[in-house]
């Protein structure tokens, strides 16, 4: 039976990281991290895998834990010892029966073969909206479909590489922030400063999410500006102002931690301009001790190139997404 966390019950796991790797959590798992861990011993790998795999709901916790901005809940299906974590928003959130930028699940589960009957359950997913699942484990895949088709739902599904640094290694059930919110603390003055002429590194304003939208590839639509807003007004978003005042090139964080959004205005382009905003944008992130990670599709290699010259490498698990919606309920 699944229960919904308390506040206090998350606030004392987390540590965000004693959520995903309390004791029992380091049994099966043998999939291993590229270079970055070669060094150490098999209980840090196991460690790490737990925490890779479960970043979408460590990255959501970690909100919830300040200051809960987009009005998360946290699912387990038994407390302390608990196999899966759900995140979703409250029921007063998901209004919109179509709005799948809202109405999304973030998993984690220790035995993720088993999740069709957790899945199947109408109280822990509202299956007659159209909504997205996302998860670091494909093998989640599996339950998702087979609960989707149980309840005459459709589902696509769509991967991407994970891109950490090793930031998130060294997290750990010790590590505390000293993050407030976005829009109490915001970006130290010092880092406005940019060695550009005519160019300003800023915390993007939410005047500007209109533009944001109109270049984001999954956006470009109502539901999507409203989803930007909330992003832009209550999560660190940063950009490059050129010379007329105005971003041309920007980045934002999702309720789960997760970078992106970034873009660049074709015009600005290879100038740099993307560089310096997530080197000042990641300081400032590592400054606040606020977790972080992206997600590249495979096929974009000059953007994994450029994260990579960043400091991110490609993780052993993959980022997945299904979105799903009923037959009455077409895609836009």
């Amino acid at each position: 039976m699944f229960k919904l966390c308390s506040n206090k019950m998350v606030s004392e796991a987390g540590s965000e990281v004693e959520l995903l790797v309390s004791p029992g959590a380091l049994s099966e798992h043998r999939r291993y991290l590229q270079d970055p861990v070669a060094s150490t011993d098999l209980s840090e790998r196991l460690r790490i895998i737990f925490l890779l795999e479960g970043l979408k709901v460590y990255g959501s916790v970690y909100h919830i834990n300040h200051g809960n901005p987009f009005n998360m809940e946290v699912l387990v299906d038994s407390w302390p010892e608990y196999q899966m974590v759900i995140i979703r928003p409250q029921k007063q959130e998901m209004t919109d029966d179509m709005d799948s930028y809202t109405n999304v699940y973030h998993m984690f589960s220790k035995e993720p073969q088993k999740s069709q009957e957790v899945l199947e359950n109408c109280e822990i997913i509202n299956w007659k909206q159209r909504l997205q699942i996302q998860g670091l484990q494909e093998s989640l895949g599996e339950g998702i479909r087979a609960a989707a088709l149980s309840k005459s739902v459709k589902v696509e599904h769509s991967t991407a590489v994970l891109l950490v640094t090793e930031d998130i290694l060294k997290l750990n059930a010790s590590s505390k922030s000293k993050f407030g919110s976005w829009a109490e603390t915001g970006h130290p003055d010092d880092d406005f400063e940019s060695e550009t002429p005519n160019f300003k590194y800023a915390q993007l304003a939410v005047s500007y999410s209109g533009l944001v939208n109109d270049n984001w590839k999954r956006g470009q639509n109502e539901r999507s500006l409203r989803f930007i807003k909330r992003c832009i007004e209550d999560l660190p978003a940063a950009c490059m102002l050129g010379p007329e005042g105005v971003p041309v090139s920007w980045v934002t964080m999702d309720p789960s931690c997760e970078v992106g959004m970034a873009y660049s205005m074709e015009k600005y382009r290879r100038a740099g301009n993307m560089a310096r905003v997530m080197v000042r944008y990641m300081k400032y992130l590592r400054q606040k001790n606020i977790p972080f990670y992206l997600s590249v599709r495979e096929e974009n290699e000059y953007s994994r190139r450029f994260v990579g010259q960043l400091g991110f490498f490609e993780a052993s698990c993959e980022w997945h997404q299904w979105i799903c919606y009923p037959q009455n309920l077409v895609p836009f």
